[in-house]
């Protein structure tokens, strides 16, 4: 049972899927549709369906992470998060997983929009976990005990 979930929904990610594959349809003459067409139709279904929505949970000793499928999945145990803030990404930072390079870089995992929440470990590794709800996520993680960085 986790007493904090929130899920955000990817409508750009979604739309942007779907405005692809619609112009590739449209671009396209049935004698064109090839393997390569079908492998492009899958990737994009594909990244429509595991990006659509970023759900966060806090509870059961541990923050977790995971896209509408269930996976990817990350889960941090609380004992090991040093301390959270809230974030602002840049446009640059973009959506879906990747890492952002910097000193120190930071792993982004986001749907929508720039709020999140940074997650410093205590092994020095960094996460920015993107939400609509920063102020609920940073209460459930002072709640659960996670010490909350300065924001400055």
């Amino acid at each position: 049972m986790f007493p904090y979930r929130h899920s955000q929904t990817g409508y750009l990610i979604i739309g942007l899927a779907a405005l692809a594959f619609a112009a590739g349809v449209v671009a396209a003459r049935p004698a064109v549709l090839r393997t390569s067409w079908w492998v492009v139709f899958f990737v994009l279904v594909a990244a429509g369906v595991i990006f659509a929505r970023l759900t966060v949970e806090v509870g059961e000793g541990r923050l977790q992470a995971y896209f509408a499928p269930g996976w990817p999945r990350w889960r941090w145990p609380l004992r090991e998060i040093a301390s959270a803030s809230r974030v602002r990404n840049s446009w640059l930072a973009g959506w879906g997983i990747h890492w952002m390079p910097g000193v120190p870089g930071y792993w982004v995992i986001n749907v929508s929009g720039f709020d999140a929440v940074e997650l410093r470990l205590r092994s020095g590794r960094r996460y920015r976990v993107g939400t609509d709800d920063p102020a609920g996520l940073l209460d459930a993680l002072r709640q659960a005990g996670v010490t909350m960085a300065l924001e400055g």
